[in-house]
């Protein structure tokens, strides 16, 4: 059987697909080093090579605000990496996963994103984004796109965990107040893929784009309001102060709304990830245990 490559196998997403994928088969995983998605050239090398079957690109620039003024490599790696991924996919018949973002939308919507809402991103980290997205279903590649949003884990940089270590440091946080999403664990996303990937092989047809994120939503604040709540006792919780979007001002624009609908996933494959706070609850139990 042909191998699975894991693209980007050194981040908080690739980090978990590395353990939820081995039951598939073989994985070769790459993290930066082994693979520098900006090198078009460097990426048609290694899929040659390795010659998978599935090939899984879990790797991104995720980098928001410093996307506004790094626009070339943005698009390099969110937008001309997934296109030359597609074609070599389309060439020899492999399957690709990829994954998106929330941020491909503008958040004007009252009610929860599907599919086929239009797309708007209202920076260039959502544009690339984008870009990606259509490259791949330009190509004609067999393909699974899952746009996800707000991802966090036990590892890496995310708002989890700068929250819990801000917590240790500052009587007072400010955090956002009118942006609503979905924080959705990596753990939740990888083993959701391994299993879409094992529904897939049982049919045939399985093919194209989907939102997937955990359950429920809540803003930035209710979100570090209840992870305080989770984690620590009452008299070291820092103070929250409620913000706007506008009190912040981060270089890019975010949307306002970045909420997913996931029924056409899991009509799809049967699966429903966990609620939110389920899985932050499950982060923390990782954390306490001493993940690093």
């Amino acid at each position: 059987m042909k191998p699975i490559l894991l693209i980007g196998s050194g981040g908080q997403l690739g980090a978990d697909l590395v353990t939820a994928l081995a039951p598939l088969g073989a994985v070769v995983a790459c993290d930066r080093h082994a693979l520098d998605l900006a090198q078009p050239e460097a990426i048609i090398s290694k899929v040659r090579e390795i010659a998978p079957s599935i090939i899984v690109n879990a790797a991104a620039y995720t980098a928001v605000d410093r996307a506004e003024s790094e626009s070339v490599l943005a698009h390099a790696v969110n937008a001309t990496a997934p296109a030359v991924l597609a074609t070599e996919a389309k060439r020899t018949g492999a399957l690709l996963v990829h994954y998106s973002t929330d941020y491909v939308f503008d958040g004007e919507k009252t009610a929860a994103y599907v599919e086929s809402d239009v797309p708007n991103p209202r920076n260039v980290y959502g544009s690339s984004k984008l870009a990606g997205e259509r490259a791949i279903l330009a190509s004609g590649a067999e393909h699974l796109i899952f746009r996800t949003s707000w991802v966090y884990s036990a590892h890496g940089a995310n708002f989890l965990r700068t929250m819990l270590r801000l917590a240790t440091v500052r009587s007072e946080l400010k955090v956002i107040n009118d942006q609503f999403g979905a924080p959705t664990a990596a753990i939740d996303l990888a083993q959701a893929t391994a299993a879409a990937l094992l529904k897939r092989r049982e049919t045939t047809g399985i093919n194209g784009l989907f939102h997937l994120s955990a359950g429920g939503s809540t803003t930035w604040f209710d979100y570090a309001d209840t992870l305080f709540k989770l984690a620590l006792p009452a008299e070291a919780r820092p103070r929250l102060i409620p913000i706007s979007t506008a009190e912040y001002a981060a270089p890019a624009a975010r949307p306002r709304n970045s909420i997913l609908c996931n029924a056409k996933f899991k009509s799809s494959f049967g699966i429903a990830l966990p609620h939110w706070q389920d899985s932050v609850r499950e982060c923390l139990k990782v954390l306490a245990a001493g993940a690093d």
